[in-house]
C-alpha cells in the first residue's frame, strides 16, 4: 500500500527488454534505498513492482506485458524521471490517500496553463472513469494522490502548487502524454454500491 506522496523522482539509467518483460534499472539515492531489500514493493510512476535486485547505486525492477500494456512504463526510455514511493510502513504519516500501486488506466494531457500564477493540467479520461473522478475528490495520478479541480464527462483539472512540481515528474509533462491513473478505491466503493442499490430498485 502506498500514499501518493512521492518521495522523490529517480532516473531509469537502463531498460533490458526481452520478450514480455522489461527490467527496468532505476538510479535511487541511498537515503531511498537504506534498509531496502529484494522482494519489496516500490511504486513507480504509481505502478506496484517488485525490487528483484539491489545494486551500490540502482535498483532493478520486472516490468510484466500485461503492466506493460495498461500503464506509461511501456514508454519510458533512459534518462526519464520517474515517481518512486516505497510502500507504506506501520507508522508512519498518511499525508495523501491509500493507494494500491494497481493502476486502473491512463489519462491523456490535452491542456497545460504553466503562467507566473498557476500550473493546471487538464485531463481526458474514458467517460466510464469519470464515474470515480469527482470534483474536490482525490485521484492517484503517476502515484501521486492529488486534489481533482472541475470536471467534465471525459476531463477533469489538476491544479498543482509548487511543491508538487518540485518533487514530482509532472512538471515535465507534455500534451499528448499518457499518465497513469488510480481511482481512490472508496468512492469507487461507494459509488458501485449505490448504482447497484438504485438499480435494484429499479431507478
Amino acid at each position: 500500500m502506498f500514499t501518493g506522496i512521492v518521495q522523490a523522482t529517480c532516473e531509469v539509467v537502463a531498460i533490458n527488454k526481452k520478450e514480455g518483460l522489461n527490467t527496468l534499472e532505476v538510479a535511487m539515492e541511498p537515503d531511498l534505498r537504506e534498509g531496502l531489500i529484494t522482494g519489496a514493493s516500490v511504486a513507480n510512476n504509481g505502478v506496484c513492482l517488485t525490487v528483484t535486485r539491489i545494486a551500490d547505486d540502482r535498483v532493478f525492477f520486472d516490468v510484466m506485458e500485461e503492466t506493460l500494456s495498461v500503464t506509461n512504463l511501456s514508454e519510458l526510455q533512459v534518462g526519464l524521471q520517474v515517481n518512486i514511493e516505497r510502500s507504506l510502513t506501520f507508522g508512519s504519516e498518511i499525508g495523501g490517500h491509500i493507494l494500491s500501486g494497481h493502476v486502473h488506466t491512463q489519462a491523456k494531457v490535452s491542456e497545460i496553463s504553466n503562467t507566473d500564477e498557476h500550473f493546471n493540467i487538464k485531463l481526458d479520461v474514458d467517460k466510464k472513469w469519470m464515474n470515480y473522478i469527482l470534483y474536490k475528490g482525490f485521484v492517484g495520478v503517476n502515484g501521486c494522490s492529488l486534489t481533482v479541480g472541475e470536471t467534465t464527462e471525459g476531463s477533469f483539472m489538476l491544479h498543482l502548487i509548487p511543491e508538487t512540481l518540485k518533487l514530482t515528474n509532472l512538471d515535465a509533462v507534455a500534451v499528448g502524454e499518457r499518465l497513469n491513473i488510480e481511482i481512490d478505491s472508496q468512492t469507487q466503493a461507494i459509488v458501485d454500491t449505490v448504482e447497484r442499490v438504485l438499480a435494484q430498485r429499479g431507478l
